[in-house]
């Protein structure tokens, strides 16, 4: 159930392309808007959720998943500190 309103100021042009997509689409031109919206947000969010990578960074990050490098010592100066706040 629709609880919540929005509101927006649009210029006449903008009103009646809204208007005419509408119309196309045979929606009032109220679920068109809501629908354009949610459509366009869904998207951003899936955009910004993503991780999208070039053929050259696909193969790098792969390659290091399937053969990682061997721990620094600073990494390996972690694990004892680690370990040893972790014992009971």
């Amino acid at each position: 159930m629709r609880q919540e309103r929005l509101e927006a100021r649009i210029s006449r042009a903008q009103k009646d392309l809204f208007l005419r997509a509408a119309d196309l689409q045979g929606r009032s031109l109220t679920d068109f808007l809501v629908a354009s919206a949610q459509e366009a947000a869904l998207q951003t969010v899936r955009d910004h959720e993503s991780l999208r990578l070039t053929d050259r960074d696909r193969k790098a990050l792969v390659d290091a998943l399937l053969s990682p490098p061997p721990p620094t010592p600073a990494a390996r100066r972690a694990v004892q500190r680690y370990r040893q706040r972790a014992r009971p």
